[in-house]
C-alpha cells in the first residue's frame, strides 16, 4: 500500500490525549493515522468509522478504512470502500494506487495495472505508484517493464529500501544476478536490520550456489525476525540442496507452524518427503499446497515428479501439463514432461517427437539471437577442445558410466573441459576433476554466462550429458556457443533441438542410423561401434553367489529398476510369467507407500497371490547389489528398459529377460544382450517373453552355468572395454570435426 496521507497538517503531541468529541474531523483523521501507522489498526478503524458517521463523504476516511481492510486480508471489503473513496475524490492519486494494490491482492492484475497507470497520470512523480505498478507487472511476468518502473521510483526516492528489495527480486527472476546482488546489498546498506532483504539476498546466493553465504543471510534474517516463516522455508530449501534432509524438515515444519497457509512451504516439504521416499506424506503436502494456491506451477511440477516416482505416469503427465499451462516458458518443466513420456507405455514415437519439437520451437528460438559465427581454426587433424556439460559428475549412474571414458581420453589429441553443475561434490566428482584439463564450476552461472564461457574457451565440440533429465542446461546449447554440439549419456535418444548436431547411439539402439556414422542434421544419430554404455564396477563389489533357487527350492524373479518404469502393462506381463512358473516369487524395489498395495492389488487381479511378492526399499550401493544374491532371473521393464540396473544385474550373475521396443530407451536390453552374446534372452513380443522366462526357470543347470560365467562374459565384452569405448567416442568426435571443416571450407 502507498504511505498513509491526508490533507491535515501535523498536530501537537498532546492531541492524542484529547477526546474525540473535542476534535475536528481533520484532527480526528490525523489521530487515526497515528494509530494506523503505529500498527494499532482497531483503534484507527474505530476513529475512521466515527468520522464517517459525522461525514459520510469523507474520502480520506473511506480510503484509509479500505487500507485497513486490505491489510487485514478483507480484500473484497477493501475494494468496496476504496471504490467509494475514488468516487468522492477521483483526482487523488494515492487512492487510485491503493485501489490498484487491492486489485493486485485479488489477482486482478490487469485492473491493478490500469489503476496504477491512472494514479501516475494524475501524479507522474509518485514513487509509491511506480513501485506498485512494478509489482503488478512483475506478477504478470513483465519483469523488464517492472525493473524500469522500480528504477524510476528510485530516481525519485533513492532511499526506498522496499523498492531496492523489489528491484532485486525482479532482477533475480530475469537472471541478472549481479545487478540483483547490488540491489539487495543497497537495501541492506540503507537498513542493515531489514530481514526481508537478508532473506531475498540469501535466496539469490543459494540459487547461484553460494550456499555458505546464503546460510549466513538466512541466519541473520531469522535473528532479526524469528517468526519469519518465509526465511525458515528458504533456509529449509538450502539445507535440502545440501542433502541435510533432517534439518530441512525441521525448517519447513517451523515455517508451517508460523504460517499454516504458506503454500511454498507445503510444496517444499512435499518435495522433501519425495526425496525421503515418504510418498504418501509427499502427496498430502503437495495436494495441500495446490488447495491453497491452485495456479502454483512449482507444486504441479513436483506433484508430477511424485506421480512419476509412483509409476502413475498419466497423472504425472497431466500435472506437468498443468504446470506448463501456468508457466509455459519454463523449459525445465517441459523437459520433465518429455522425460516422463519416455516411460509411458502406449505412447508412440510420434507423440514424443511432437513434444520434442514443441520444446524446440517454444524455448530455443528466443535464444537464437545470441548465436555468433564460430572462428575455430579449421584444421581437421589438430588437437580438439571438447567441452562436457553435466549436473552428474558425481556418484550417479550417468557419472559412473562416463568415468571410464574420462580416465582414458587421449589428452594429446583432445583437451577436456568440464562445465560442472556440482552443488555437492563427492569422490566421483574428484575423479572427474582429476581427469579433466579444465574444470568450470557452473553452479553460480546463468545459461548466458555458461555460453559465454564456452565461447571464451573456444570449444570445438560441446557435449550435453543430460538431455531432458534434471538440471540440464539445454538452453546453453540453444545459444550454439560451439560449432559442433552433441548429446549423449543421460539416456539413449534425442533432444529434438535444432541447435544440437548429433546424438550418440549404437547399432542396436538405433539400427536405422547410417553406417558412415553421420547423417543430415539436426540432432542426427551418430552410431558408436559397439555400445552406448561402458560399465566399470566399484572396488568393493560383492562376489557372485550360487544360484538362490538351489537353496530356496523355488525360483525368484526380480526387478530392481526405478519403480517409475513399472507400469500396469509391465505388471500384467510379469504376472503371466509368475503364473507360468508355479511357486515362483518376485522381488521388487519400491519405497514404502500406498503404491505397494496398489501393485499387489493389480497382480492379485491378474491371479498372483500377494504372498508371492516382496518389496525392498532403497539402500546403499553394496547393500543394493547384495539383493541380487536373492534373485535367479531378472525381468526387464518396458517401454523404458533397465539400463545401468541391468548391467549391475549381469555383473552379479543374474540374466535379464527383455522385451525389445521401438524407441531407443526400449532397446537398451537388446543392445546389452547383443554385446554379451545372449540375444536368446530378448523377446520380440509378450508371449515370447513369457516363454523365455518359463524355459529358463525350468533349466536350473543352465541358470547355474550362466550365473557362474556372466561376470567374466561382461569383462570380455565391449560393455567393459573402456579403452575401446573411449576410442570409439574419440573417433566419432574426429569424424564430426573433419566433416565440419570440410563443410565450412566449402562454404
Amino acid at each position: 500500500m502507498a504511505d498513509l496521507v491526508c490533507a491535515a497538517g501535523p498536530l501537537l503531541e498532546s492531541l492524542s490525549s484529547l477526546a474525540m468529541a473535542e476534535l475536528t474531523i481533520p484532527q480526528s483523521l490525523e489521530l487515526a493515522i497515528q494509530h494506523h501507522q503505529g500498527g494499532q489498526l482497531r483503534q484507527a478503524e474505530t476513529i475512521y468509522l466515527k468520522i464517517l458517521a459525522q461525514d459520510p463523504q469523507c474520502a480520506d476516511a473511506l480510503h484509509l478504512l479500505g487500507v485497513i481492510a486490505h491489510q487485514s486480508g478483507q480484500h473484497e471489503r477493501a475494494l468496496e470502500l476504496i471504490h467509494q473513496a475514488v468516487a468522492r475524490a477521483p483526482t487523488n492519486p494515492a487512492i487510485h494506487s491503493n485501489l490498484g494494490e487491492t486489485y493486485r491482492s485479488l489477482g486482478r492484475l490487469d485492473e491493478a495495472v490500469e489503476r496504477f497507470r491512472h494514479a501516475l497520470a494524475l501524479q507522474s512523480n509518485f514513487p509509491d505508484a511506480l513501485n506498485n505498478l512494478g509489482n503488478a507487472l512483475a506478477a504478470q511476468g513483465r519483469r523488464d517493464e517492472a525493473v524500469t518502473h522500480y528504477r524510476r521510483a528510485l530516481a525519485l526516492q533513492p532511499t526506498s529500501i522496499q523498492v531496492y528489495n523489489n528491484l532485486g527480486v525482479a532482477l533475480t527472476e530475469l537472471g541478472r544476478f549481479e545487478e540483483a546482488l547490488a540491489s539487495f546489498r543497497q537495501a541492506l546498506a540503507l537498513r542493515p536490520d531489514h530481514a526481508e532483504a537478508h532473506d531475498n539476498l540469501g535466496s539469490l546466493l543459494s540459487q547461484i550456489g553460494r550456499l555458505d553465504e546464503a546460510f549466513t543471510c538466512f541466519q541473520r534474517a531469522l535473528a532479526l525476525k524469528p517468526d519469519f516463516a518465509e526465511a525458515h522455508n528458504n533456509l529449509g530449501n538450502l539445507l535440502k540442496e545440501r542433502g541435510q534432509l533432517d534439518e530441512a524438515l525441521h525448517c519447513f515444519r517451523r515455517a508451517l507452524a508460523l504460517r499454516p497457509d504458506l503454500a511454498e512451504a507445503h510444496n517444499n516439504l512435499g518435495d522433501l518427503f519425495r526425496l525421503r521416499d515418504q510418498f504418501d506424506d509427499a502427496l498430502a503436502c503437495l495436494q495441500r499446497a495446490l488447495a491453497l494456491k491452485p495456479d502454483f506451477a512449482e507444486a504441479h511440477n513436483n506433484l508430477g515428479s511424485l506421480f512419476k516416482e509412483l509409476g502413475q505416469l498419466d497423472e504425472a503427465i497431466a500435472c506437468y501439463r498443468r504446470a506448463l499451462a501456468h508457466k509455459p516458458n519454463r523449459p525445465d518443466i517441459h523437459s520433465n514432461l518429455i522425460l516422463t513420456l519416455h516411460y509411458r507405455f502406449g505412447h508412440d514415437t510420434g507423440d514424443l517427437g511432437t513434444e520434442l519439437d514443441r520444446w524446440n520451437r517454444r524455448h530455443a528460438p528466443p535464444l537464437y539471437k545470441f548465436i555468433r559465427p564460430h572462428a575455430n581454426e579449421r584444421s581437421p587433424e589438430r588437437r580438439l577442445r571438447i567441452g562436457y556439460v553435466s549436473p552428474d559428475f558425481r556418484d550417479h549412474a550417468v557419472g559412473l558410466n562416463l568415468l571410464p571414458l574420462f580416465e582414458r581420453h587421449t589428452h594429446d589429441q583432445f583437451e577436456i573441459f568440464c562445465y560442472a553443475h556440482a552443488v555437492t561434490a563427492d569422490r566421483v566428482t574428484a575423479n572427474f576433476r582429476a581427469c579433466s584439463d579444465h574444470w568450470r564450476d557452473t553452479v553460480p552461472l546463468t545459461d548466458a554466462q555458461v555460453a559465454d564461457l564456452v565461447r571464451q574457451d573456444q570449444i570445438d565440440i560441446l557435449v550435453d550429458l543430460a538431455l531432458h533429465t534434471s538440471k540440464n542446461r539445454l538452453t546453453v546449447f540453444a545459444r550454439k556457443p560451439a560449432p559442433i554440439q552433441v548429446s549423449f549419456a543421460g539416456y539413449p535418444g534425442a533432444t529434438g533441438m535444432d541447435a544440437i548436431d548429433y546424438h550418440l547411439t549404437d547399432p542396436y539402439l538405433d539400427p536405422a542410423a547410417p553406417d558412415d556414422a553421420y547423417g543430415p542434421g539436426p540432432d542426427a544419430p551418430f552410431r558408436l561401434r559397439d555400445t552406448f554404455w561402458c560399465y566399470q564396477p566399484q572396488t568393493t563389489e560383492p562376489a557372485v553367489n550360487p544360484l538362490p533357487a538351489l537353496a530356496d527350492a523355488r525360483l525368484t524373479f526380480g526387478c530392481l529398476n526405478n519403480f517409475c518404469k513399472v507400469n500396469e502393462s509391465v505388471l500384467n506381463l510379469w504376472a503371466r510369467v509368475l503364473l507360468a512358473v508355479p511357486e515362483s516369487r518376485m522381488l521388487l524395489l519400491a519405497a514404502e507407500g500406498s503404491h505397494r498395495q496398489n501393485t499387489l492389488q493389480l497382480l492379485a487381479h491378474a491371479g498372483v497371490s500377494p504372498n508371492r511378492i516382496e518389496f525392498v526399499g532403497h539402500r546403499p550401493r553394496r547393500d543394493y547389489l547384495a539383493l541380487y544374491h536373492r534373485i535367479d532371473i531378472g525381468l526387464d521393464t518396458f517401454p523404458y528398459n533397465g539400463h545401468t540396473t541391468s548391467l549391475d544385474s549381469y555383473w552379479m550373475g543374474v540374466p535379464v529377460i527383455t522385451l525389445v521396443g521401438q524407441a531407443s530407451v526400449g532397446r537398451a536390453g537388446w543392445s546389452q544382450l547383443s554385446n554379451l552374446g545372449l540375444t536368446e534372452l530378448a523377446a520380440r513380443h509378450p508371449d515370447e517373453f513369457v516363454a523365455i522366462a518359463a524355459t529358463l526357470a525350468g533349466d536350473l543347470a543352465r541358470l547355474c552355468a550362466m550365473r557362474a560365467s556372466l561376470r567374466e562374459r561382461m569383462q570380455r565384452s565391449p560393455l567393459m572395454d573402456a579403452p575401446g569405448f573411449a576410442h570409439a567416442i574419440e573417433t566419432a568426435y574426429r569424424a564430426m570435426w573433419r566433416r565440419w571443416c570440410t563443410r565450412t571450407s566449402a562454404s
